[in-house]
């Protein structure tokens, strides 16, 4: 029946170009293990991600019938992992828990294991979802804009409460402070709710396309995705120039402990579009300990949140938008195309891209807005 897939199991390894041409044409019509490693870091996380486009290459060399990835979480987790972003996979693939992914793999070892999987998709058509944004504005220079945003839209199995809601609820929360305080900086302020950040970082990039020609006066745009766990400073996004004025702007809650910021540029969230166009961002790091063993997955759900410090984490992207909303001076300039391409080849975010199948769009224009 439609469906339906009956076929041999074969252990394909971690799924490695090598792996593949080890099968060789034993992969043809088989339903292909893909095995991984259990997930503690970041870099394991973006490590997962930049197999994808191998992976699907390999697909339509060798031709298999299907794809079970194991998971990455221990204790039978499941969670949502997005194969491809922009097109459909090009054969069916499933997630399988860790536990039943090494007893098959013990199975196929001593034998000839067959397995039956049923992978009945259903694929729509367009849909047009919308940012919610909303404004303080400035009382003094109310064309600047100084932008935190967060997104969400989340994946199905749990709540997403970790990935995002959590810093959503923080984005509205904040907000609502500054309303409450009847208090204007010279510069706006804009709150922004990002849709569509799982499939590609669509609603970022919806904005910066939207409002490409005021683009030169966006100070700043601030972005939290990682959950709860406890802020430590900011993702400088390959601009060690802002660090200073960073640490000026949140002086006056030093004692949080939130000046730990980091040179690397980030790929992945909703600063991407910001980057690619030239303006200054920067992306809250969040203790992973809390969201990596959730992430994308069905135990994401409100009991997981950390509210003592996501209310730390507000208190200081509070003073950290009146900061730069009230400086004297912006946080740095925009940056031109060509800057824009020296940054990412410095911080190698252009190799990331690239194993992400990224960087055509950026070199063809159909992402970021140049100066």
């Amino acid at each position: 029946t439609d469906g339906l897939i009956d076929a041999l199991l074969l252990d394909a390894g971690e799924g490695t170009p090598e792996d593949f041409a080890k099968l060789g044409a034993t992969a043809k019509g088989a339903v292909l293990l893909i095995r991984s490693r259990p997930m503690r870091t970041f870099e394991d996380l973006f490590a997962e991600y930049t197999r994808n486009l191998p992976l699907i290459k390999a697909t339509q060399t060798y031709h298999p019938a299907a794809l079970l990835l194991e998971s990455t979480r221990e204790r039978g987790l499941l969670y949502r992992h997005p194969l491809g972003m922009d097109s459909i996979a090009p054969v069916p693939a499933a997630i399988v828990s860790r536990e039943h992914a090494e007893r098959l793999a013990r199975l196929a070892k001593k034998g000839t294991v067959r397995v039956r999987l049923r992978i009945e998709n259903r694929t729509g058509g367009s849909y047009e979802s919308k940012n919610i944004v909303a404004d303080v504005r400035g009382r003094e220079k109310p064309e600047e804009i100084v932008l935190i945003g967060a997104h969400l839209d989340s994946w199905d199995l749990g709540t997403g409460a970790e990935d995002n809601g959590v810093n959503a609820a923080m984005v509205i929360d904040a907000l609502r402070g500054f309303k409450q305080l009847e208090v204007a900086p010279k510069r706006t302020i804009r709150f922004v709710l990002f849709t569509g950040e799982e499939q590609g970082m669509y609603g970022s990039a919806g904005y910066v396309h939207t409002h490409r020609d005021e683009l030169d006066n966006h100070i700043a745009a601030i972005v939290f995705d990682t959950g709860s766990g406890r802020l430590s400073g900011f993702y400088l996004n390959g601009r060690e120039e802002l660090r200073k004025p960073v640490n000026e702007a949140i002086h006056s809650v030093a004692g949080l402990n939130a000046t730990d910021h980091v040179i690397d540029a980030m790929d992945g969230t909703d600063n991407y579009d910001f980057i690619l166009s030239g303006v200054p961002n920067l992306i809250g790091i969040q203790d992973p300990i809390p969201y990596l063993p959730d992430y994308h997955a069905e135990s994401d759900t409100v009991d997981r949140v950390n509210t003592r410090e996501e209310k730390i984490t507000e208190a200081i992207a509070s003073v950290l938008l009146w900061g730069l909303a009230e400086a004297n001076d912006r946080l740095a300039p925009r940056q031109t195309r060509r800057e824009v391409e020296n940054l990412l080849m410095n911080t190698k975010l252009d190799q990331q891209m690239k194993a992400l199948g990224q960087w055509d769009d950026f070199a063809n224009g159909r992402r970021g807005v140049s100066k």
